[in-house]
């Protein structure tokens, strides 16, 4: 059985390959929208980088991105941060829930932590959910990735 164009926790990491709108909030903080891209780095690599414009709550406006790497993994992937040597950031293991497929993760950013959620929605879109909680950050993060149409 399928949910929507993820085809399955073992298809979900081809499907992400390309070019997605994000559209982000960070509670309280900011808002951001740009363009998220996946591109394919053999063997079982999709390399991601963002970039968009930030408008901070004040009503600064900033451009950001942000690089990852994502391996994949038997029923989901593992990010890593882009650094040499690669640090992990977090395994993500997917499982179905209703018409979507779900997976979550603990980062320990010492002193603080980042419980992350990664849920791929039947209508094809994804969320990222990131809540930040310690002595130095407090905020949930979450972004919307829509598949980007062609021009």
């Amino acid at each position: 059985m399928t949910t929507g164009p993820w085809r399955g926790t073992h298809a979900v990491f081809d499907q992400l390959e390309g070019a997605w709108d994000l559209d982000r909030t960070i509670e309280n903080q900011a808002a951001m929208t740009g363009i998220a891209r996946f591109e394919r780095q053999p063997p079982d690599v999709l390399a991601y980088r963002e970039e968009g414009r930030v408008r901070l709550a004040g009503g600064k406006v900033l451009d950001a991105s942000r690089e990852y790497r994502f391996e994949r993994a038997s029923r989901g992937f593992t990010v890593f941060f882009n650094e040499v040597p690669p640090r992990v950031f977090h395994h993500i293991e997917l499982e179905r829930h209703g018409d979507a497929f779900c997976g979550q993760a603990t980062h320990l950013c010492s002193p603080d932590v980042y419980d992350s959620s990664y849920r791929f929605l039947g209508d094809g879109t994804f969320v990222v959910r990131h809540t930040v909680r310690g002595p130095r950050k407090d905020y949930v993060s979450a972004t919307l990735f829509k598949r980007r149409k062609a021009p």
